[in-house]
């Protein structure tokens, strides 16, 4: 379990929340807080004690006019990072970050960026359950793939295990291996389709649209904010029995590996050997 406060980081993962919801209250965008986010509105109307990020979902139209208009409508320091504005990015989907901060998550991944907020696009989906396993082993392998291309390819040593990732990082280009996470994340949107999804949770993430719906309000550390129209039914998809708060030893949090609240990211110099060999 990390040694570090939480609540300042808490505090300024609420005030990203909480300027991405004025921008879409005055630019008509749908969101939806999302998993543990979503489940710390219901359960403890706010964060879960432990919990040190915040997710929310749009659906794909909002999603990209969000992210098309980010740098009009976000004011500083706040920014949009994500493929379809930044092609190195590596992810299919988006952060909102606090540009005056820094932070990197794993020491053997190349992400460097501020505190964020995860941002996921809600698409549709087949009913097929054959073509969903087909399409999920799809996202599964891409995904695997882009963690390849961004992580210190000797994290395990210079022997055997250093082969795949030097082998993908030879071979694939990461902004090309994204957008096609990214195309196939929207194989159905054109089709007539009864089902969503948030690939996050992959098969759990498969909902039926009223489950979303209008997004409806709700407390969330003081503040009114905006959730999914059926919690219990996409709280009970993605975890269970999800009033029962867990032992200690499921209480996840981040160990990161770096983390600056004064530090704009861009100012960060990065030593890590890896990365600065790809600049």
């Amino acid at each position: 379990m990390p040694s570090y406060d939480i609540r300042p980081l808490q505090q300024r993962l609420l005030d990203i929340l909480i300027t991405i919801d004025k921008v879409c209250q005055e630019h008509q965008i749908r969101y939806y807080l999302v998993a543990g986010t979503m489940l710390g509105a219901v359960r403890h109307q706010g964060f879960i004690p432990w919990d040190d990020d915040v997710d929310i979902a749009m659906p794909r139209l909002d999603y990209d006019r969000f992210m098309q208009h980010s740098a009009e409508w976000l004011p500083q320091p706040y920014e949009a990072l994500c493929a379809q504005l930044q092609p190195d990015f590596p992810s299919d989907f988006a952060k909102v970050v606090d540009s005056s901060t820094t932070l990197i998550e794993r020491e053997h991944h190349s992400y460097l960026g501020g505190i964020y907020v995860d941002v996921f696009p809600i698409d549709h989906i087949t009913s097929n359950p054959l073509l969903q396993r087909c399409h999920f082993l799809h996202y599964a392998l891409l995904k695997k793939l882009i963690y390849l291309l961004c992580r210190d390819p000797y994290k395990h040593g210079r022997g055997p295990s250093s082969w795949l990732p030097r082998f993908c990082q030879h071979w694939f280009s990461l902004p090309a291996t994204v957008q096609r996470l990214i195309r196939l994340q929207q194989t159905y949107n054109n089709q007539s389709c009864h089902l969503v999804v948030d690939h996050d949770f992959g098969h759990r993430g498969i909902m039926p649209p009223a489950v979303f719906g209008t997004p409806k309000a709700v407390m969330f550390e003081g503040h009114r904010l905006m959730g999914v129209a059926l919690p219990q039914q996409y709280l009970s998809a993605i975890y269970g029995d999800y009033m029962t708060i867990p032992s200690g030893d499921r209480q996840r949090q981040h160990n990161f590996f770096y983390l600056n609240y004064e530090l704009p990211y861009r100012q960060y110099h990065d030593n890590r050997p890896f990365v600065s060999s790809k600049h």
